[in-house]
C-alpha cells in the first residue's frame, strides 16, 4: 500500500491482517453503537485475536478489550508508515517504555512498542526515579530545582522516563499537565482492585510493582498498603493497626471527617494514595517524591474505622496560588455530593489562609463540571444573599468582593459569571443581572445539597512553608 492511501478507508479481507495503530468501526460494549476506534494492541489467547481499542474522541476510561465479532473490518484505516496515526497523542519514548511487568503466563500482559524498549515493571519506575533522584544529589542540585520538577497529578509513587537525548520539560502547571502517553501506559493495566467492602474496575494505568498480571489487587483501606490475595490482605488486616489514615485529623462534623497527611512524614502512604488515584486519574506523571505536598483525605466513619471517600492535594507553597494540586473521589462515592464536598472544604483552607485559591489546569471532564457547577452555585449564593447599601436599590458589588468572600480566584470569578451570561453593559458599566428563572433553579440545587462544610468544625492553623525547616 502507497502512502498516499495509507488514510483511506479499505476493505479488509479478514481480522488477521489488522495491526496495531488501525482505526475502524467498533462496537461499544452495552450498546448498538460503531464509533470509530484505534486498535492499541493485540494479543492472542488460546488460538483466539484480542484487541485493546482506544474510542477516538472518548475518554480512555472506556477503552476495552475485545473480539473479532466486534470490528467492522469495511471500514479500515490503517496507519501510516511514517509513524502513529494522525491525532493518537501517542508519544512513544526512544529508549524507555515504562509498564507492567509480564505475568508467569505466556500470554503479555502488555503490547510490545512500535520502537524497541527495553520492558520495566512498575518496580523499576520506583527504582528509576530513585536513582534519578540520587544521581541529583551527587551532582548537588538544589532541593528547590528538585522540588519544582517532583510534581504530578498524584504526585507520587513512580517516575516517567524521558531519553537521556531528551531536555526535561519546563513546569508548566504541575500535577495537571499532559505527560507523554507511551502506548503501555496508553493500556489499563490492573483489571480489578478490592477496597475494603468495594471491588472496583479501574479506569487507567497506575504503575502497582509487580501486580498488574494478578485478577485483584486487595488494598487495604486505612493504610492501603497492597497485597496480591485475599488470604494476604487477611493477614495484614490483622496486623495493622489503623482505622483511619495516618496525620491529624482537623475536622469531623456527622460522620464525616478530614485528615491532613505530610508527603513527608507520612511518605509510604502518600505513595500508595498516589498509585490509587492515579487508577482513575489521567494524564497524570507519577513521582515517588511527596515532600512538597500536603494530602487531605475524606473519610466517612462507621463502626469498622474511618473510610477513604476521596482525596485532594496541594502544594506547601505554590507560587501561582493553587489551593489543590490533585483532586478524586473515589468511584463508589461519586454522585452522591462528595465532590463539591472535597472542593468547598478546599476553599475553606484558603479562607483560612486569607488568600484566593484555583485548581491547577487543565481539569479534567469530570473536575471541570464539578468546579463549574460548585463556583456557580457558590457566586450565586453571595449574590443573591447579598443586600443594598445606602440609597442604592441594588447591591454595590465588585469582583474583587467577591473573590474576598468566596476565597474563587478572579479569572475564575469572571469565567463563571460569562458562563452564566450574568454580566452585561448597561449605560456604560458592567451590571449582573440576574433573572428569576435562574434563581429558582439555584435553589432547588442547593436544597440538594444536605452536607455543607461547616467552619466551626474545622480546627486547623496554617503553617508558613516558606521556611524549609518547617518541611
Amino acid at each position: 500500500m502507497t502512502d498516499d492511501t495509507d488514510e483511506r478507508e479499505t476493505i479488509c479481507d479478514s481480522a488477521a491482517s489488522l495491526v496495531e495503530g488501525c482505526r475502524l468501526p467498533v462496537r461499544m460494549a452495552g450498546g448498538n453503537d460503531w464509533p470509530l476506534a484505534e486498535i492499541v494492541s493485540i494479543k492472542e489467547i488460546r488460538e483466539s485475536r484480542f484487541f485493546y481499542v482506544h474510542y477516538i474522541d472518548f475518554n480512555k476510561r472506556l477503552d476495552e478489550w475485545v473480539t473479532e465479532e466486534r470490528l467492522d473490518t469495511r471500514k479500515v484505516q490503517f496507519p501510516r508508515r511514517d509513524g502513529p496515526a494522525q491525532g493518537t497523542g501517542v508519544s512513544t519514548p526512544k529508549k524507555l517504555g515504562l509498564g507492567a511487568g509480564m505475568g508467569g503466563g505466556s500470554v503479555p500482559s502488555r503490547p510490545s512498542s512500535p520502537v524497541a524498549a527495553e520492558l520495566v515493571n512498575g518496580s523499576a519506575v520506583l527504582a528509576a526515579a530513585l536513582h534519578k533522584k540520587m544521581s541529583r544529589k551527587r551532582k548537588g542540585v538544589s532541593l528547590e530545582s528538585e522540588a519544582g520538577e517532583a510534581r504530578g497529578g498524584a504526585e507520587a509513587a513512580g517516575a516517567e522516563a524521558r531519553p537521556e537525548s531528551q531536555e526535561a520539560l519546563p513546569r508548566s502547571t504541575g500535577s495537571m499537565v499532559a505527560h507523554h502517553d507511551d502506548v503501555v501506559t496508553r493500556m489499563k493495566n490492573v483489571e480489578m482492585i478490592m477496597l475494603g467492602r468495594h471491588r472496583i474496575r479501574p479506569w487507567y494505568f497506575s504503575p502497582y510493582p509487580q501486580m498488574v498480571h494478578l485478577p485483584c489487587i486487595y488494598i487495604c483501606e486505612f493504610c492501603l498498603k497492597y497485597r496480591k490475595s485475599l488470604k494476604c490482605l487477611e493477614m495484614h488486616l490483622a496486623k495493622c493497626n489503623l482505622r483511619h489514615p495516618p496525620g491529624n485529623e482537623i475536622y469531623r462534623k456527622g460522620s464525616i471527617s478530614f485528615f491532613e497527611i505530610d508527603g513527608r512524614k507520612n511518605k509510604v502512604y502518600a505513595q500508595n494514595l498516589c498509585l490509587l488515584a492515579k487508577l482513575f486519574l489521567d494524564h497524570k506523571t507519577l513521582y515517588y517524591d511527596t515532600d512538597p505536598f500536603l494530602f487531605y483525605v475524606m473519610t466517612d466513619f462507621d463502626a469498622r474505622g474511618f473510610h477513604i471517600v476521596g482525596y485532594f492535594s496541594k502544594e506547601k507553597e505554590s507560587t501561582e496560588d493553587y489551593n489543590v494540586a490533585c483532586i478524586l473521589t473515589m468511584p463508589p462515592y461519586q454522585r452522591k455530593g462528595y465532590g463539591k464536598l472535597l472542593i468547598e472544604f478546599s476553599y475553606e483552607l484558603s479562607k483560612f489562609e486569607g488568600k484566593t485559591g484555583s485548581p491547577e489546569k487543565p481539569l479534567s471532564d469530570l473536575g471541570l463540571l464539578s468546579y463549574r457547577s460548585y463556583w456557580a452555585h457558590t457566586i450565586l449564593d453571595f449574590l443573591i444573599c447579598a443586600k443594598p447599601t445606602g440609597d442604592f436599590e441594588s447591591p454595590q458589588i465588585t469582583i474583587n468582593e467577591i473573590c474576598e468572600q468566596t476565597s474563587i480566584k478572579k479569572e475564575d470569578v469572571i469565567s463563571t459569571l460569562q458562563n452564566l451570561n450574568l454580566i452585561n453593559y448597561y449605560k456604560g458599566q458592567y451590571i449582573i443581572t440576574l433573572n428569576h428563572e435562574l434563581i429558582t433553579s439555584h435553589s432547588r440545587a442547593m436544597e440538594k445539597r444536605a452536607t455543607r462544610i461547616d467552619p466551626k468544625c474545622l480546627h486547623w492553623t496554617p503553617k508558613d512553608w516558606s521556611k524549609r525547616a518547617k518541611w
